[in-house]
């Protein structure tokens, strides 16, 4: 039998920082059940369109950032632009494997052989791949495949690991040391190992 499931979110949506600042507040706060909905839906702090999406934004955004330690969700409230997104990218990875694997692998591979870019059908080979490990990928329909690829790639692009979703060109991504110290000291080597893969 195969229990293991890759429990992705990557379809929900990229890093959105400025929400996920919102977020970080929030959680910071301990906010309470009526705090959150006073927050999420009635004043709409994340600017969303209708109450329904604001809900299902915030809560796969809770979901990321809970993976976290509460200093990561301060690097998110209050650090400048690039800080607040490095660790919002933690949180995403942290959330899920799916990206960690596709970061040591494919990403590895262009890295390691001087590639310069990714392609865009590397995604969907990452995926059939995958499937020896989670049989329910199998069953994903290709337009779930091909938004979740979108997603990843704008993940990087945000982050900067590559230059856009265009060209999907690798670039060097330097590491915030507030970043690589809150990795260390709570222990999550896996993800630094990740984020320094661009760096050697």
């Amino acid at each position: 039998m195969n229990s293991f499931n890759y429990d992705s979110d990557l379809i929900g949506g990229s890093l959105q920082v400025r929400e996920s600042r919102v977020v970080a507040d929030m959680l910071l706060q301990a906010a309470s059940s009526d705090q959150w909905y006073q927050a999420i839906i009635s004043e709409n702090q994340l600017q969303k369109r209708s109450p329904a999406t604001a809900k299902r934004v915030a809560q796969a955004l809770r979901k990321r950032l809970e993976r976290l330690e509460p200093p990561f969700w301060r690097a998110i409230r209050d650090g400048d632009d690039e800080l607040a997104t490095q660790a919002t990218f933690c949180a995403v990875m942290a959330r899920n494997l799916l990206l960690v694997e596709w970061l040591e692998t494919v990403m590895h591979d262009a890295i390691s052989t001087h590639a310069g870019h990714l392609k865009q059908f590397q995604w969907s080979e990452f995926l059939e791949d995958r499937v020896q490990r989670d049989q329910r990928i199998a069953a994903w329909t290709e337009s779930s495949r091909k938004k979740m690829g979108q997603v990843v790639f704008r993940v990087l692009a945000e982050v900067g690991l590559l230059s856009d979703t265009r060209s999907l060109n690798l670039q060097k991504l330097i590491i915030r040391p507030e970043i690589r110290q809150l990795l260390e000291h709570h222990g999550h080597q896996r993800l630094l190992t990740c984020l320094e893969l661009s760096t050697r």
